[in-house]
């Protein structure tokens, strides 16, 4: 393997001054892979028009085929900023118009390929702002497979199509997580339940692994809810950043706790989500059950949370 720069001519054409990461990959075969720390790209699912596609201009790489906006991660750069950032570059993707919900990983060991999905929350039209774009399309799903596609692409789209049913959401029993740990939370039960959600946030934005969710796809970004009651319920809305793409939502419990998260878990259901539910509490885990939900304990949640602080 070795990492070479692009050569004069040679059609990727970083705007201003060349990122660290703006080389190419060249493995000992001789194929040849852009991104010096990898690359990623994002694939922008609307339910009215499809998904965002980019024609590529002839002179580029797999000039003529049909990808996603994306391109090189700059160095340290998580392949869910490196994916918005090159959408916004390549195709005017606005921010926070969409939300990433999973990441599908093509590790080649010398250089890795991830394909953030993310549902489109604010529609919008792309516009085109990169020379190797012929054009940006909407493209119906079920049209995806006739366009001739960049090979990655048409690799990856069976898998990446079957997983778009795939809807993970995570419903927290606040005060069964929070009472689960002696740390003094009953002199402040709004604030724990605050730091417990900046945990929350922190953990989706980061992405979850597949596995901890039995799903397949590398990692995902679930939406979460965070049900409070009592005193915990004049917790403040958000962390007060703009960091939180994980938009984790408060339920404030007008009564009991354990009512207001199986409501919410069936409401999930009924929209043709997956949620986990997480509590200890033996009662309300088999009434989630019966509401179409996975249940999961509030040590299973705390391992996770520990692995990202740690």
């Amino acid at each position: 393997m070795s990492i070479v720069p692009p050569a004069p001519g040679e059609p990727r054409r970083p705007l201003g001054p060349r990122d660290s990461g703006d080389a190419w990959v060249v493995a000992d075969s001789g194929e040849k892979y852009w991104g010096r720390y990898g690359a990623a790209g994002l694939l922008a699912v609307d339910p009215e028009r499809g998904v965002l596609l980019q024609h590529r201009v002839s002179w580029s790489h797999f000039g003529g085929t049909w990808g996603l906006p994306g391109g090189a991660l700059h160095e340290g750069e998580s392949s869910l900023d490196g994916a918005l950032r090159e959408a916004q570059e390549e195709a005017g993707v606005p921010d926070d118009s969409v939300r990433a919900r999973f990441a599908r990983v093509l590790d080649l060991k010398i250089w890795s390929y991830t394909t953030v999905v993310a549902d489109v929350i604010v529609p919008f039209e792309p516009v085109i702002s990169d020379p190797e774009s012929v054009a940006l399309e909407w493209v119906p799903i079920d049209e995806v497979a006739q366009r001739p596609l960049h090979p990655g692409l048409a690799a990856a789209w069976p898998e990446l199509q079957a997983l778009f049913a795939v809807r993970p959401a995570v419903v927290v029993d606040a005060a069964n997580v929070v009472g689960s740990v002696p740390d003094g939370w009953w002199k402040d039960r709004a604030g724990a339940a605050e730091r417990l959600r900046d945990r929350l946030s922190t953990w989706a934005r980061g992405g979850v692994a597949g596995s901890d969710f039995g799903l397949d796809a590398d990692r995902w970004f679930p939406r979460v809810t965070v049900v409070v009651e009592g005193a915990a319920r004049s917790m403040s809305d958000a962390r007060g950043d703009a960091s939180d793409r994980s938009e984790v939502t408060i339920v404030r419990a007008e009564g009991h706790g354990d009512d207001a998260i199986v409501d919410e878990a069936k409401r999930l259901v009924a929209e043709g989500q997956a949620p986990v539910v997480v509590t200890s509490d033996r009662e309300l885990r088999s009434r989630a059950d019966e509401a179409g939900a996975r249940t999961e304990s509030a040590g299973w949640l705390l391992d996770l949370l520990r692995e990202v602080s740690d």
